[in-house]
Parts: C-alpha cells; structure tokens; sequence
C-alpha cells in the first residue's frame, strides 16, 4: 500500500505542476500532506516536516547566501568579461547562444556546485535570450542537462556518495567512467547545437536593428531585481517556452552586444581583482571542504558587501535587490522539506525501493550493472542522491555480488542517471535555475525530462560499449 501512495504522491505532484493546475511551493507542501493523512499518520505529519526542515535548512542557507554574493558579483561586473566573451561568439545567432549556453555550464560545473553553475550560467546567458526572444526554457534545459554530466565529479556529491556506501575508492569508480561522460557531455553539446539550429529556424538570423532595444522595467541583472514577467514570445516555440522583449538594463553598440550594462552604478571596476581572488578562494574552499558550504557563503556574502558597498545604505540595497529570488528559492527548499520529510518519514520511499528492486527478474542477475544504470534514472529522480546511494545502492550492489557483479560495476551504472536527477524537483539547485530565468518549473520539467533522460541513456550506452559497465 505505502508503495502505490509513493507513486501516486509523485505522479500527483508531477501531474499537476506540469498542468500548471498549483504552484510549485502549494503542490510540495499540500499534496505530502494529504497523502499522509491517506497513510493514516497525519499525527506524525509535524515531525516528519520538522525532520525534513531540519536536513534541509544548511542546503537552504547556503543557496540564500549564495545568491546574494553571486548578486553582488553580478552587480560589480565579474562576471562582464565573460560575458561579453560569448556575446562576441555568439552574436546574434540563436545556434551559436545555445551551444555557448552548454559549453558555459559545464566550464563552470567544474566547481562542483550545481547553485554556482546555474547563477553564473543564468546570468551570463539570460540577457541574450531576452534580447533575441529565444525561448528561455531552452536555456534552463541544456544547462541542466549539462551540470547533470559534470555533476559526477568525484568533489561533485554522486561519486562520492557511492563510494562512501560500497567502501569503494572514488577514483577507482570515476576515473573509468571519463570515457563515457565524455560522450555524455559530447550529446549534449550536440543536442545544444540541434536546439539551437530549431531555434534558428523559429527566429531567423538576427542582427542588432532587428532587435527591441527599449522596453521598460527588465531586470538589472539576472536575479538582480524586480522586473515583469517574461511574455509569450510571437514566434511561439511551441513548448511551454516564454521569452521577452530585453530593456534598457542591457546595452548595445555598433560593435554589437554588450550584455548587462557597462554603465550601470553598481560596477566597481577598481575592486575587480580583489572579487575575482575572494571567488576563487571561497571555491577552492568549498572544494577542499575547509569549511562547510553554507559557512563559506554566509563568510563571501559579507565580505564581498563590506568591501564592495561600506556605505550602510548601499549594502541594503544590494540586499533587498536580490531579496526575491532568496525568498523564492529558500521557501522552494523548505516547501520541499514538507516533500522529502513525508516520503521518507511514512516509509514509502523504503517500500518503492524495495518493490523495485524485488521486480527485477531472477535471470537479470548477471546484469546487475545495466540494471542498476537503468534505475538509477528513476530512482534519483524521485528520491534525493542520498536516499539512492545509502539506500538502494548497498541492496544493488548485494543483489549484484550475488551474480559475481563487482561493486565498482554497480558504482559506476549508479552514476548514469544524474544528467535526469538535476532536473528533480527535490533538487534545490533546480529551483534556482527556473527562478532567476523566470521560467515555470512544469514548462522546465516537460522540455528537459527526455532530454536528459536521452542523455544519461547514452551515457549507460558508452559505459556498456567501452566495457566500463
């Protein structure tokens, strides 16, 4: 029974977000909730909520901080160059957009941090979209898609998960496997380059004349401020896609586009180096884990507002231009709290494990690996990585050895299906996406899913034709 309710909870959920009948934050919390009652434990509703609050809120501050010193980043121009880096590869070609899109994602996944990758991503890329009418969803799935490759990084959370739950060396499962993310993240580029040829195709070859150059109240910076909500572009993607007219927040010149504006007020052109050397410092941080994430932020948040803004008035203004998408995501994380709480509280995310590890054929056994590849598309979609990896994975991995499997075999097909899990609702960094590219997580959800579902196939694919797997 717990196992039909845990299925049924999800496809709910999914059903309606994607229908558009609730929003996100309501469907995470009231739907957990009604079902619980359904299991007949809305008495234990509090503590399950509670509990999931409680795993949940170091995740929560570290995405509130991050995003106010990525905000603050943005708004003194660290990230400009980069910008007007892919602008001049890009110009005015949706095909090219795309592909710099996917190629800026992963560079930046190299850090390990899926919340990093989408606001440096987010923010480079989104004046382009607005400002060409590129429908926006196209943006947030490539990006997703492109993180979810990268996000096997042995510093990136999976590899390391794995490890940790089958006493394996980290590099024993990952180094193996480059051949076949590579391809992974190879698909992706080339699935960019098809998006953005259809794109292309919707919209034409662009040049700057062709371009709406001033429409009122447009955000300052990605995630920088208050501005409308994006319209229905003309051309209609056809895709529950949105694009916008861009405004006078980004500028243009002869020589083509120059993104966020250079003359904007923010800029601390004279403090460029001190910033570029506190974000390399607080990654490298994270990544030889000196401190825990949400510490190192809450640490860059204050310093980068300190030096940049030492006028009391200006650091409030920072603040309160970010305090949007803060207040979004951080109530997401927390609504998804209620989500996560409940499912793992009742025992219905045990029992939808158990069941579909139980209906896995007798004669399956000898092919454990491909099994456990296939599931892990679902089940990490539908369980956060750690309830797969110290949940399900050791279950996999016994029925596994049982058939004379390895356990780095097990490891390694474990990884297949992270290219689908960044696109999770139970993912926090998804939300962050979606909301600083004022896209609908159901428009997202609809798009991205084959996508990368297609994608962490062909990753199992490659692990399958080079041996790995």
């Amino acid at each position: 029974m717990l196992t039909i309710l845990g299925f049924g909870m999800i496809a709910t959920f999914l059903v309606l977000i994607m229908m558009k009948k609730m929003s996100p934050i309501a469907a995470l919390v009231l739907i957990p909730a009604l079902f619980c009652v359904f299991v007949g434990q809305g008495a234990k509703l509090g503590d399950y909520v509670l509990e999931g609050v409680g795993n949940l809120a170091p995740t929560a501050a570290m995405l509130m901080f991050a995003i106010v010193y990525f905000g603050v980043m943005i708004d003194v121009g660290l990230f400009d160059p980069i910008v007007r880096g892919i602008l001049r590869f890009c110009k005015a070609d949706p095909m090219r957009v795309v592909v710099g899109t996917a190629v800026l994602a992963a560079i930046v996944s190299l850090d390990g941090d899926g919340s990093t990758t989408f606001m440096i991503t987010v923010s480079a890329m989104y004046p382009l979209y607005k400002r060409l009418g590129m429908s926006l969803v196209v943006m947030t799935g490539v990006a997703a898609t492109a993180n979810g490759v990268m996000n096997t990084l042995p510093w990136g959370g999976p590899t390391a998960r794995a490890a940790t739950a089958l006493k394996l060396d980290a590099a024993d499962i990952f180094v193996p496997m480059i051949p076949a993310l590579a391809v992974g993240l190879l698909f992706v580029f080339v699935l960019a380059y098809v998006l953005g040829l259809r794109e292309r195709k919707r919209l034409g070859y662009l040049t700057l004349d062709e371009v709406v150059e001033a429409q009122a109240d447009v955000l300052v910076a990605a995630g920088g401020g208050g501005g409308e909500e994006p319209r229905k572009s003309a051309g209609g993607a056809g895709d529950g896609t949105e694009a916008a007219d861009a405004g006078p927040a980004y500028a243009a010149d002869g020589e083509g586009f120059q993104g966020l504006d250079p003359d904007r007020p923010t800029l601390r052109p004279k403090l460029y180096w001190f910033n570029a050397g506190l974000t390399v410092a607080l990654l490298t941080a994270m990544i030889m884990e000196l401190l825990p994430i949400p510490v190192l932020f809450l640490i860059g948040a204050a310093l980068a507002l300190t030096v940049n803004y030492p006028n009391m008035a200006d650091q409030k203004a920072r603040i309160a231009a970010h305090a949007d998408n803060v207040l979004n995501v951080a109530g997401m994380v927390f609504a998804a709290a209620v989500f996560t709480g409940v499912l793992t509280g009742t025992g219905m995310v045990k029992h939808m494990a158990d069941w579909l590890v139980g209906a896995i054929p007798e004669g399956m056994g000898p092919h454990m690996a491909i099994v456990t590849g296939l599931l892990s598309l679902p089940l990490t979609y539908f369980m956060s990585n750690d309830g797969f990896y110290f949940g399900v994975l050791p279950v996999l991995a016994e029925a596994g050895a049982a058939h004379g499997v390895s356990s780095l075999e097990i490891a390694r097909a474990s990884l297949v299906g992270q290219a689908l899990h960044m696109s999770s609702p139970l993912v926090p960094a998804v939300y962050v996406l979606v909301g600083m590219a004022k896209v609908e997580f159901g428009d997202h959800t609809r798009f991205t899913a084959k996508w990368a579902a297609l994608t962490s196939l062909v990753v199992l694919a490659a692990g399958i034709v080079f041996g790995i797997i």
